[in-house]
């Protein structure tokens, strides 16, 4: 068997976002885990705490051997980086996608604010939630994306927790390679060339095309860069750093 995965959702999402990489990861012969993170999925009704979604990371990679390739979306983006940092030795590599802009106060400011007039309308924003997924994403990805359920009172706890991480610090300190991968279209690649500097082993993959969810919505592209970077890792001589750089993404 090859190295093992563990994949970590975007918030408000769950593990079933990832049924179309964890089927491609299976059938290249690797061990692959997606997680729910707390106040999410299976884990509803608990609070968010970045602490526990770090140490939820940890605990999947332990429980695949204590090392292996991570790949996280948005807050799992976020989240990935967070334990990359914390725990280096269990991290062979990292897929940080959806998640290169800093969580600036005025920037969560601004999402809190919104968060709290959409959980106030009498769905609390169900409506609102099915009407983007069915905009915005594929079929199949949206029946994938929605077999969890969504977290739709989670989003302050979350943003609250995430203005205290510090990602450009954390990717500084991380040895493992890692992988910025964030769709053409994506509203939170404003700072990917700042999170690239900061990186000692990094690069930068663009999907053409592709949104904020690209792993849903690009998933065969997804599945390709992240088969790509286990190809890289397991090759790569203990210790070679390769030089941080743009990887195009045209297919």
């Amino acid at each position: 068997m090859g190295l093992p995965v563990v994949l970590v959702h975007g918030m408000r999402t769950s593990r079933t976002m990832w049924r179309a990489q964890v089927d491609a990861l299976e059938r290249a012969g690797h061990v692959a885990v997606a997680v729910d993170l707390p106040g999410h999925g299976e884990r509803a009704g608990e609070p968010f705490l970045l602490d526990e979604a770090v140490a939820t990371v940890r605990r999947a990679v332990d429980g695949v051997g204590g090392r292996a390739l991570v790949v996280g979306l948005s807050l799992g983006g976020y989240v990935g980086i967070a334990h990359a940092a914390r725990h280096p030795d269990q991290v062979a590599g990292l897929v940080a996608a959806g998640c290169s802009s800093r969580p600036r106060r005025l920037l969560v400011g601004g999402w809190s604010l919104a968060a709290r007039g959409i959980v106030r309308l009498p769905d609390h924003g169900a409506g609102l939630n099915a009407f983007m997924v069915r905009r915005f994403l594929p079929a199949q990805g949206a029946v994938d994306i929605g077999a969890g359920g969504f977290a739709l009172l989670v989003t302050e706890e979350v943003l609250r927790e995430v203005a205290r991480s510090s990602p450009v610090d954390d990717l500084a300190r991380i040895q493992a390679p890692v992988w910025l991968v964030n769709g053409r279209f994506d509203h939170f690649r404003g700072d990917e060339r700042l999170f690239l500097r900061a990186c000692r082993d990094g690069r930068l993959v663009v999907v053409p095309g592709a949104t904020h969810l690209v792993s849903v919505v690009a998933p065969e592209r997804f599945s390709r860069v992240v088969l790509e970077a286990l190809d890289e890792v397991e090759r790569r001589p203990a210790g070679a750093v390769a030089p941080a750089g743009e990887v195009p993404m045209t297919r």
